[in-house]
């Protein structure tokens, strides 16, 4: 991953997944559907069911986390080995095996998505959450001890993408105990767009300068515009997913007639099983009979 390559390649899967992450979440939260981490009991969809209920997400993860470690097995410079021969042994290649790490990881979230959906008789989204969440609390400990060698604008470049990774372990962890949350969602969908629109623009600030110099690190101008980028990846991002919401909020009046057909079709599958919104209490009913009984016993007792 220490390469153009090894941010670019990295940062263009987590955009892709942020900009289909806020296509779903826009379009669940505009039908007043569930939020797409809610389980749904599967339901028959003719001779193409299979085809459909895979868990695309999960195959995408783990092909791109396999494409990656295979990437940085063949971009180190001799053969990865974990130690040495010398006398005292050393460890060899620290930053490689990290950047393996993150890639078995999210290999790993994926083949936890697809067990979740494909393999269970009912899909688990605490498995799923579960991983992934996981995954980004090593994540966040990987790149932690990823820049004690670090010094000037590569520090500064990782740690806003430190910053990064740490509000998106925030927000999964709270997702966890409060999975229909609203706000949630979108935030979650920001932080990733983030994150993989930072990791392409790190791989131009360090390996391929848009000047054709690279960055000076005791200047502190430089540093400063590090952070300003950082400032600008977010009001971009901000404006890309209010762009996406509005897209498909005009989508969904422009098509709201099918849509409504659709969802009618469509609601006994998902039909809550829950009962009434609200019951008569038994106390409630014995206090009205009593009173039905005193009302018939006042005019046979009065003089």
């Amino acid at each position: 991953m220490g390469t153009f390559i090894g941010h670019v390649y990295p940062g263009l899967f987590l955009f892709l997944y942020g900009l289909y992450q806020a296509v779903v979440v826009s379009k669940a939260v505009l039908v007043s559907d569930s939020l797409p981490n809610s389980s749904c009991p599967p339901r028959s969809k003719g001779r193409w069911a299979r085809l459909w209920d895979i868990s695309y997400r999960g195959l995408l993860k783990t092909v791109t986390g396999c494409l990656l470690i295979a990437y940085e097995i063949s971009s180190t410079k001799g053969r990865l080995t974990l130690m040495n021969r010398e006398l005292p042994p050393r460890f060899m290649f620290p930053k490689e095996w990290q950047h393996l790490t993150m890639f078995i990881l999210l290999s790993l979230s994926g083949c936890a998505d697809v067990t979740s959906k494909n393999l269970l008789p009912w899909r688990c989204v605490f498995l799923e959450r579960g991983a992934l969440v996981l995954a980004f609390y090593v994540l966040l400990m990987l790149l932690v001890s990823h820049v004690r060698d670090s010094t000037g604008v590569e520090l500064q470049v990782h740690c806003l993408l430190i910053l990064v990774v740490f509000l998106l372990m925030l927000v999964l962890t709270v997702e966890l105990w409060a999975p229909n949350a609203f706000p949630l969602p979108l935030i979650e969908t920001f932080l990733f767009l983030m994150m993989g629109s930072w990791l392409v623009q790190a791989g131009f600030i360090l390996y391929r300068p848009v000047t054709g110099y690279p960055w000076d690190d005791d200047d502190i101008s430089d540093i400063m515009f590090v952070t300003t980028f950082f400032c600008w990846h977010m009001m971009t991002n901000t404006l890309c997913l209010l762009g996406i919401c509005g897209i498909s909020s005009f989508w969904h009046r422009r098509c709201s007639p099918s849509s409504k057909l659709t969802r009618s079709k469509l609601a006994p599958h998902c039909r809550s099983t829950e009962g009434p919104a609200y019951t008569l209490l038994p106390e409630v009913e014995h206090s009205e009979k009593d009173d039905q009984a005193q009302a018939h016993l006042l005019p046979e007792s009065s003089p």
